[in-house]
């Protein structure tokens, strides 16, 4: 599969470095460049890449501005490229596939692109999927009725009650009162609004009883309840926080920063 990608920047030594880094990667295909936000916006309408590397900091129209100018269309993944460390929290919020520090890192631009593969190889699972239940609607509408059941069924075989054997009793937990996991070797730390209980269990073994659209790691010893996260706080080095509805704040690595993307707005 090939990236079709384009470059914006207003700086012509910055696009060249990232022209020059790219060629690392052999399904990436520069297919243009742009020096201004306004040239962007038309370019990726016309062209429809499959990526943009879009600078933040721009005259007139900014790294922003792009995104939300081609809101009216299927927007391309973005990754933004800035000096400023201050512009993480905004990029959440773009949705960006990552944010690159200038200059770019050879190490954290490889981790990029493998983001960036993974995230069109799942598009097209979408697209696929969405496909052939249009298929099947034609052609066996019964069928196509059960193949659509699968999110609920798939949703009803996740955990709804965790049984915890803690300081000699039981607690049964509800999951969606569990706002965050932190894991401590073989053991695990559940707290709720009211409690904190321990359970002897592995991360990846507790991971699999939760429904991941609810819960999501957001670092090696944390996951998370999405649906008790009230804001985003940008952090150094490309890492943030999370804060969640009781104060509590959990720490989000750079590798796990566009999992949480997708989910945050």
């Amino acid at each position: 599969m090939t990236i079709r990608t384009i470059l914006v920047d207003d700086e012509k030594l910055a696009i060249q470095g990232l022209q020059l880094r790219l060629q690392a990667f052999d399904d990436v295909e520069i297919i243009d460049t742009c020096a201004n936000g306004r040239e962007a916006i038309r370019k990726i309408k016309t062209e429809k890449p499959d990526l943009v590397f879009l600078d933040i900091q721009m005259p007139g129209f900014d790294g922003f501005s792009v995104v939300k100018g081609v809101m009216e269309i299927e927007p391309p993944l973005f990754v933004f490229v800035t000096a400023y460390e201050e512009h993480a929290i905004r990029a959440f919020e773009a949705n960006a596939v990552n944010y690159l520090m200038k200059p770019v890192d050879e190490d954290k631009l490889a981790d990029t692109i493998e983001r960036v593969r993974q995230r069109l190889a799942e598009k097209k699972s979408t697209e696929d999927a969405e496909q052939l239940l249009g298929v099947l609607a034609e052609v066996a509408p019964e069928r196509a009725i059960e193949f659509g059941d699968d999110t609920t069924e798939s949703a009803e075989r996740f955990e709804k009650l965790i049984n915890v054997k803690d300081r000699g009793q039981i607690f049964r937990v509800e999951v969606d009162s569990i706002e965050r996991i932190e894991a401590a070797g073989d053991y695990m730390c559940i707290y709720t609004a009211e409690n904190s209980l321990i359970l002897r269990e592995t991360m990846k073994d507790l991971e699999r009883r939760l429904d991941p659209r609810v819960f999501q790691r957001v670092h090696r010893s944390w996951i998370v309840n999405l649906d008790q996260v009230r804001q985003v706080k940008p952090h150094t080095n490309g890492e943030c926080f999370l804060v969640l509805d009781s104060g509590a704040e959990v720490k989000v690595s750079r590798s796990y920063r566009d999992v949480v993307a997708r989910f945050v707005h």
